[in-house]
């Protein structure tokens, strides 16, 4: 990659993350380690080859790093590094001053993209604590005292579990969706407190376009 040659922090900072796909290699990384075929999922319009070299560009860098998964899983997963987690505040900055811009219909979110888009447009409410599954993946949502918390992996006693896709809690945080519709549809089920869910759906203004 080449260097600006400009001692400014900001050019300094796109020496190493402005390249093409790397913000969002590392947006992927977020709520926690993955896979290089779960990160292909979650990217589906960069090719595989332009992965490596953005995982490799970012390792070289100390924003990511390797790490060997023993029994059962024998797996290699990407994480972010201390340094890398610290690139956080600034996607989420950067996704509220892009949210505002239109984008062409019918894209869809990957679910790390969405998580973080519940980060950005959080706005502080009633204390809650969802599991939400989305097939094979698994996040906890938690809000306490005006904090949110969202993580990969399972929640620790949480109010409600929520089982549907993406594409439908999209549209029961950000389109108007009933949550009593989504469950009578069968898109949405979910286990425990169905005031909590409510609870959580409602926390999350859909930005308003420019």
């Amino acid at each position: 990659m080449r260097s600006y040659e400009d001692p400014c922090g900001v050019a300094r900072a796109l020496d190493l993350v402005g390249e093409r796909w790397t913000l969002l290699v590392v947006r992927e990384l977020l709520f926690g380690a993955k896979r290089f075929t779960d990160l292909v999922r979650g990217l589906p319009g960069m090719s595989q080859n332009v992965l490596s070299q953005r995982l490799r560009d970012l390792g070289a860098a100390g924003l990511v790093r390797i790490v060997e998964l023993g029994p059962p899983a024998n797996a290699r997963v990407y994480e972010l590094t201390e340094r890398g987690s610290a690139l956080e505040p600034v996607l989420i900055e950067l996704g509220r001053w892009g949210s505002r811009t239109a984008f062409k219909p019918g894209a869809e979110l990957s679910v790390d993209a969405l998580m973080l888009a519940l980060k950005t447009t959080y706005v502080p409410g009633p204390d809650f604590s969802c599991e939400l599954r989305f097939g094979a993946g698994v996040f906890h949502v938690v809000a306490e005292r005006g904090r949110l918390d969202i993580g990969r992996g399972p929640a620790t006693q949480p109010d409600v579990v929520a089982e549907m896709d993406a594409k439908v809690l999209r549209g029961l945080v950000f389109g108007g969706r009933g949550v009593a519709a989504a469950m009578r549809a069968g898109a949405l089920r979910l286990t425990g407190d169905q005031a909590a869910f409510e609870r959580f759906a409602g926390c999350f203004p859909r930005p308003e376009p420019l």
